[in-house]
């Protein structure tokens, strides 16, 4: 367990210390007004609201609520409540103090949360406004880039900018160089003049150039911006008179080797290195109208499932650096998880029902894009199908028991509908195109058995699994595989497994957290940024930065 206090991802509105959230009517106003002495760790202070990790657990909280529980909402407009300054971007003091596992999972969590407002934009409907009221720089400016659009303040002194490279030796850290490029279109010269250039572009230029959307004088900024949310709102579908589901707290007891939630489970083996995440499938009589599903609210089983997996996959990732190894299991029926699965795909058109596939989309990415090594193995008693069976899908090899002389016994999964394009990953595919490379025949042969419960010749046969051991090598082979994962280099695993796992369809979001690993990955380590006299290292202390001039 790591030496520094535990991360909780969970909060609420009356515990934010850095965010002020207001309602009206279809739009809602996330203003940024960041506590400098409320930052998550000891030894800096959030000044000009610059951000850490605790600003971005507010964040990804605001906008899950906005999500469930304001359905009326259509817009989200993002803005400063401090004079003149909209976001000045990570605190490069917290940067400078923190260890490289926390910056990398730091800009990981963070990419995450903008990822996600365009998840949204793209699946539920529901706009965003970076409304740019002053000084917008570096994660600022890339948390404005993650809106639908981007109106600027033309008071002669706001500007955007990503001074990263020419102040601190490292790069944007949260996807700006690529929506630059590949959301925004800015020229190629010119974004190269933009991430050199430590004051930014402000007024006129930064539209011409494509950095804003729009820009308005101090007077009629208010009025531009609240017009322009309407009219954003206008191309939503969410319902205006729906009633929101309140995202009530999640029960978890934390022990000293163990998460336990109502549906997820997770048991850490630390002599071994690993830990075992149990997801319990769907129990007992379920909603499958409307009605019986809205009276469920939270406690609704896919939703309240995504919630317990998504915190335990964060807290997980920050709290237990040393536990490289995640065993994936589920208990419970199979036909069960086929039946929900069925409600989803039949009321997929109402707001809380794509919400919450949303957040189980999102939950799902969350596991591709962990730098952990992920084993399914499925057992008797366990409900790999449906949407239960992404989880054995995103995992890099998957162990199915055979127990040829008791299929009573034995395990089945199955696939349905919601494994050809439900989930889609970062790359735009559902997991099993991803797995058969697009290739039409096997994922025929796996959609002509969709519903069929398959035991692990039939799943083996189909590509389905990487394995399937009888019960008198189960064990050793399992132990075997997982003691030789366990003994390789984590850092050489973490590339194997991202080059492996995104192995076709590049998006902007694939492009986002390739470059992340690779790029940011390796810059945070290089002496030039981190060094004793690395431009990280010397910001603020009025020493220059002396780099090694040696291009590698």
């Amino acid at each position: 367990m790591s030496s520094d206090p535990r991360v909780d991802y969970q909060t609420h509105p009356s515990r934010y210390r850095h965010w002020k959230l207001d309602f009206d009517g279809t739009i809602a106003t996330l203003a940024a007004d960041f506590d400098e002495n409320a930052g998550l760790r000891p030894g800096y202070k959030l000044k000009l609201n610059s951000y850490d990790l605790g600003v971005d657990i507010e964040l990804n909280d605001a906008i899950n609520r906005i999500r469930f529980e304001h359905p009326e909402v259509r817009t989200v407009v993002l803005t400063s409540k401090k004079d003149r300054v909209f976001c000045s971007g990570a605190n490069i003091f917290m940067l400078g103090v923190s260890s490289h596992a926390w910056k990398v999972n730091f800009c990981k969590f963070t990419n995450e949360t903008r990822n996600g407002l365009e998840d949204s934009s793209a699946y539920s409907g529901l706009k965003f406004l970076a409304a740019v009221n002053g000084a917008c720089a570096g994660g600022g400016y890339e948390m404005a880039l993650a809106c639908d659009e981007i109106i600027l303040v033309d008071d002669r002194s706001s500007a955007v900018s990503l001074p990263e490279v020419p102040l601190l030796g490292v790069l944007p850290g949260t996807g700006g160089l690529t929506r630059l490029t590949d959301k925004r279109h800015v020229r190629h010269d010119l974004a190269d003049i933009f991430c050199t250039s430590a004051e930014g572009v402000r007024g006129q230029k930064a539209k011409d150039w494509r950095l804003v959307d729009e820009i308005a004088k101090p007077q009629v900024f208010a009025h531009k911006v609240r017009e322009r949310a309407l009219q954003l709102a206008e191309q939503s579908d969410r319902p205006a008179g729906a009633n929101g589901v309140a995202l009530l707290p999640l029960q978890c007891v934390v022990e000293a080797d163990a998460l336990r939630y109502t549906h997820v489970a997770v048991q850490i083996d630390r002599t071994r290195r690993t830990a075992t995440f149990t997801v319990q499938g769907p129990r007992g009589a379920q909603p499958h109208d409307v009605a019986g599903i809205e009276a469920a609210g939270a406690s609704w089983y896919p939703l309240q499932m995504a919630r317990e997996l998504e915190d335990a996959i964060l807290s997980m990732r920050t709290n237990e650096l040393d536990i490289g190894t995640w065993l994936i299991k589920t208990s419970g029926d199979v036909a069960a998880v086929l039946a929900m699965d069925a409600t989803l795909q039949a009321h997929q058109g109402h707001w809380f029902v794509r919400e919450t596939v949303g957040l189980l989309r999102r939950t799902l990415s969350r596991l591709d894009v962990s730098s952990r090594s992920l084993f399914a193995l499925i057992e008797p008693g366990s409900c790999f199908a449906g949407t239960l069976l992404e989880l054995a899908l995103a995992c890099d090899r998957s162990y199915m028991l055979a127990l040829p002389d008791d299929t009573a016994r034995a395990p089945r999964i199955a696939v349905d509908e919601a494994n050809f394009g439900a989930y889609p990953m970062a790359t735009g595919q559902s997991r099993l195109a991803r797995r058969f490379y697009e290739d039409a025949q096997p994922l025929m042969n796996a959609r002509a058995r969709s519903g069929e419960p398959l035991h692990a010749d039939a799943a083996f046969s189909l590509g389905l699994v990487t394995a399937c051991p009888d019960d008198i090598d189960w064990a050793d082979e399992v132990r075997i595989a997982i003691e030789e994962r366990v003994a390789m280099s984590p850092d050489a695993l973490t590339g194997l497994e991202a080059n492996l796992r995104f192995n076709g369809t590049e998006t902007m979001a694939t492009r986002i957290f390739g470059r992340l690993t690779a790029w940011q990955n390796w810059i945070f380590q290089r002496p030039n940024a981190v060094g004793e006299k690395g431009a990280l290292k010397v910001y603020g202390k009025g020493d220059k930065a002396a780099f090694d001039w040696n291009r590698v």
